[in-house]
């Protein structure tokens, strides 16, 4: 560490192989700076006093699989003070220490308020691969205080990169925010994991980028995670598509759902998204809901027999939509889910799959694996090339194409389906960091590679699976505002929908979680480990995040007054979700209420709620159970497929019209893990989430 004539700046070196100098402080006019005594858990701790306030900088050093360190500076002012333009803090060092001699090149920075993120490679000289996480969550006060939002405030302009401190708006009288005088506030919580050398090619560098994401995550403190009903929620929601008459509408003598309440006109995804979820809750009930029966009735009016393709709209759509207008992946995701149909042993839904299925694959040909944003289905004519946002058309749509493919293998045996999905995947390589255009795309692409490489044994594949996990957790908020209405909702860990879009939504959500437990199925033990638990955190706050979308858990003041003009309105007695939550805290539901969006809880009650023969109870985990045997009249062992050292929520949740006896959990060497929390309802445990539980009861 050294201090300049403005800056107090750490100093990361190879011997020989160059470094990075991180700005701690940069104080503007006289200065001092001495060493403290570090705590227990520090490495250094020093005090820069000047007149502006006092600077105190924490660095925490940690070696173990990969090095790394981790830097929190806090300020108190000596007066109140509207903090002034803050250069960014991170450079790129040669052997000389000089910026401008050192040669590499950035592959990931920020996104909007997604995760604090930049990651780069040092390579003249071979310094090697650094990540650089700031923990946003650590400045929500300075946020608030200033109003301020740390939108892209991670990136910069090779050599000047890191974290550029967000500071009021110039010239805004009187000032927003000036920092309380004798008030402690953090500036800075950086994280940096560091390699010694260059990935060979980009799965390799999307595989390091999430180990070491899963390195900083490590250090992070979490949030908690609330028990969720997902099952109250599910049959909530399942009466409201049943009897709300703005849930569904009436064409051809068929009932088909409407995507907003009381708004927009059905379309087959959305049709295709409420069926499959009800088709699951049916499932996992033991008997079928006669509302799934009721919607499948209508789909054969989505077939086109001229194109011989399942069209978006029904014949009948009004003359203010494009009629033979559709976005790329709008095209796929009805087979995605008339595939599971399929494999569940639906014979109609496997015949409208596979009389679609040529159409999706002359698609395919035409773009040649490229998909534009949106064409028309009689011709191929581009409507929307590419996004404006980054001049890229939906990269990811080959992703969600593959998995149908491999659907279609597997209900056909036909290997043209299996070399259909190897030249989609194929075909996104090279892509890097821009692979996302739309979360669940993402997700399923990155699934499809995990099923590539299990059916074929090409490690390709499951390498490629990292780079669309990579875009994934790139384009994740991994931190948790409380800026603005954000303060009475939750998004850690909550994934943007679009790579440009300003919030996170709830279809995406949940579709994601859906692909993400497909990947964990067909991994194995040669899946990255920090990939496993990425995916596993994601999944388990996705659970508890989710919960906000709806509008009767949030407060009438973060509802916005207004949705979009064609989307209907909010109505709080419906148990739909809103569309959009915003991480910078703006009002929810400015987008919608989502119909289409109600099979969320579906999917969340099916997959965390697990019914045992007998018992008194179901069990609820917010990680994804492995496996589950019974052992005994009343004994189960669980195995639980989260990341290692990371925590599970485990409820003994009390069947109706029964009553709980006595419970004991116990890990595999025998200790007894005590409730959390206990009530004549529900008993709850905290246990390890990737290990083997064995659960006993008496009947009370």
């Amino acid at each position: 560490m050294r201090a300049t004539t403005d800056s107090v700046v750490v100093f990361v070196r190879r011997e020989g192989r160059g470094g990075i100098a991180l700005r701690a402080a940069y104080v503007v006019g006289a200065f001092s700076c001495v060493a403290l005594d570090a705590q227990s858990d520090e490495t250094a701790r020093l005090r820069v006093t000047s007149a502006l306030g006092v600077h105190v900088i924490i660095l925490r050093a940690g070696a173990s699989a990969l090095e790394n360190l981790g830097m929190t500076v806090r300020f108190t002012p000596s007066a109140p003070i509207v903090l002034p333009f803050m250069p960014r803090d991170l450079y790129p060092l040669d052997e000389k220490d000089d910026p401008l001699g050192a040669v590499g090149a950035v592959e990931a920075a920020q996104r909007g308020l997604n995760v604090g993120v930049l990651y780069f490679h040092l390579d003249q000289p071979r310094f090697g691969d650094v990540l650089y996480v700031q923990n946003l969550t650590a400045m929500n006060d300075y946020y608030r205080t200033t109003g301020t939002t740390p939108d892209g405030a991670v990136g910069g302009t090779w050599p000047e990169l890191g974290y550029m401190l967000p500071t009021p708006e110039p010239g805004v009288v009187p000032p927003i925010g000036p920092l309380p005088a004798g008030v402690e506030i953090t500036l800075s919580d950086a994280i940096l994991v560091f390699r010694h050398d260059a990935p060979p090619h980009e799965r390799d560098s999307a595989r390091r980028f999430i180990q070491m994401l899963g390195v900083a995550y490590k250090t992070l403190a979490l949030p908690g995670v609330e028990f969720r009903n997902w099952v109250d929620r599910a049959e909530r929601t399942l009466h409201d598509i049943d009897h709300a008459p703005e849930a569904t509408i009436e064409h051809y003598g068929h009932r088909y759902i409407h995507p907003y309440t009381n708004a927009e006109y059905p379309d087959i995804m959305v049709q295709m998204s409420i069926i499959a979820a009800i088709h699951d809750w049916g499932k996992w009930n033991g008997t079928p809901h006669a509302l799934e029966t009721q919607l499948k009735a209508g789909l054969e009016k989505f077939y086109d027999k001229k194109i011989e393709s399942l069209r978006r709209y029904l014949p009948n759509v009004g003359t203010d939509k494009d009629a033979d207008a559709v976005d790329s992946w709008y095209l796929y995701h009805p087979m995605l889910n008339l595939g599971f149909l399929a494999l569940d042993g639906d014979e109609t839904a496997k015949t409208l799959l596979l009389k679609s299925i040529d159409f999706g694959i002359k698609a395919a040909h035409h773009f040649a694996y490229k998909w534009p944003v949106q064409y028309k289905v009689t011709d191929f004519t581009v409507i929307t090339d590419v996004a404006g946002a980054d001049g890229r058309g939906q990269t990811d749509v080959g992703g969600i194409y593959a998995w149908v493919m491999l659907q279609a293998f597997e209900l056909t045996d036909d290997k043209r389906f299996l070399d259909e999905a190897r030249a989609a995947i194929d075909a996104a390589m090279g892509l890097r960091f821009s692979v996302n255009y739309q979360a669940n795309l993402t997700a399923w692409g990155a699934a499809a590679c995990m099923r590539l490489w299990r059916i074929t044994n090409r490690i390709v594949y499951l390498e490629q699976s990292y780079v669309y996990l990579a875009s994934f957790f790139h384009n994740c908020a991994i931190w948790e505002s409380e800026i603005g209405h954000a303060v009475h909702y939750k998004n850690f860990m909550g994934v943007t929908c679009l790579q440009d879009a300003p919030y996170m939504a709830i279809y995406e959500c949940f579709d994601s979680f859906t692909a993400f437990e497909r990947y964990l199925a067909d991994s194995g033990p040669d899946l990255e480990p920090a990939a496993r638990m990425l995916i596993g955190e994601y999944c388990r706050y996705a659970l508890d995040r989710a919960w906000y979308f709806y509008p009767d858990a949030l407060p009438p003041e973060a509802l916005s007054s207004k949705q979009r003009e064609t989307n209907g309105h909010i109505d709080r007695n419906l148990s739909f979700p809103v569309e959009d939550l915003y991480v910078d805290g703006q009002a929810a539901g400015q987008v919608g209420q989502e119909v289409y969006g109600a099979g969320a809880a579906f999917i969340f009650a099916t997959r965390s709620f697990h019914r045992i023969d007998g018992a008194p109870f179901r069990i609820y985990c917010d990680q994804f159970v492995q496996s589950m045997e019974r052992t005994g009249d009343r004994a189960l062992t669980i195995a639980l497929a989260g990341g290692e050292n990371c925590k599970a929520g485990l409820s003994i949740v009390r069947a109706k019209r029964r009553k709980l006896g006595k419970t004991t959990v116990t890990v595999a060497d025998g200790d007894i893990i005590r409730p959390h929390q206990s009530s004549a309802d529900r008993i709850d445990y905290v246990v390890p989430a990737n290990g083997h539980l064995i659960l006993t009861w008496k009947e009370s």
